[in-house]
């Protein structure tokens, strides 16, 4: 089984050919497609770390379509001086299928 760790807005996914993950907001080229860089490879019982040998390594995902998570709310509130603030956030999110590593 082949499946690698490939570095995605700030955090670490694995993936394998098939897989389908929701990263932040990527822009994509214009087939749609996207290349993410690996931090480790494990084809099989080979395991490869090194930088040089991961630089020749390319992840290939395909974008399916931009999304948008839930809903955060956050309250400030300060007591005894009348001070509260609500605010929300929604993050922008991309969902990808890896197509292809090699």
């Amino acid at each position: 089984m082949v499946y690698a760790v490939v570095k995605a807005g700030g955090r670490q996914e694995k993936v394998s050919v098939g897989t389908i993950v929701t990263l932040d907001r990527i822009k994509a080229d214009a087939n749609g497609n996207i290349e993410l860089p690996a931090l480790l490879l494990v084809d099989g019982d080979k395991v490869t770390t090194d930088a040089k040998a991961l630089a020749k390594v390319t992840v290939t995902a395909q974008v399916l379509g931009d999304l948008r998570g839930p809903k955060i709310l956050i309250q400030h509130y300060k007591n005894k001086t009348g001070y509260k603030r609500r605010l929300g956030f929604r993050a922008e999110l991309t969902r990808v299928q890896v197509t292809e590593i090699k």
